[in-house]
């Protein structure tokens, strides 16, 4: 059976850094296009970064650009937060099975296959 666990949330001060992790069963990581989302409550849920099969192409939200990096493994994906700010603080999604977008993985919520449970992260002032 697929699915995805996350880890690495938690609570750090403005401008830490956090590292996110999403362990994948019954997917092959390097074989799916996969993504970070994120939500806050009363919101709908926003792609923060994608990264597709071939190539390994990365693409992220116009909030994180410069201070998020999207990276995978064999069966593990990544997301390496740095100078986080309050603004990042949300449940933290991971995100399987999305598709393409000429190059880049769409970031589209209607596009995902598999999600995670999401790992909550707060940023404080």
């Amino acid at each position: 059976r697929e699915g995805l666990a996350e880890a690495g949330g938690g609570a750090v001060q403005s401008g830490g850094s956090l590292r996110l992790s999403c362990k994948a069963s019954g997917i092959t990581v390097a074989n799916v296009a996969m993504a970070w989302f994120r939500q806050v409550p009363g919101k709908d849920r926003e792609g923060v970064a994608g990264i597709v099969t071939i190539g390994g192409h990365t693409n992220y939200g116009e909030s994180v650009k410069g201070r998020f990096t999207i990276s995978r493994d064999k069966n593990t994906l990544y997301l390496q937060m740095n100078s986080l700010e309050p603004e990042d603080s949300a449940v933290y999604y991971c995100a399987a099975g999305l598709t393409r977008v000429d190059t880049s993985c769409s970031l589209n919520p209607a596009s995902v296959s598999y999600w995670g449970q999401g790992t909550q992260v707060t940023v404080s002032s």
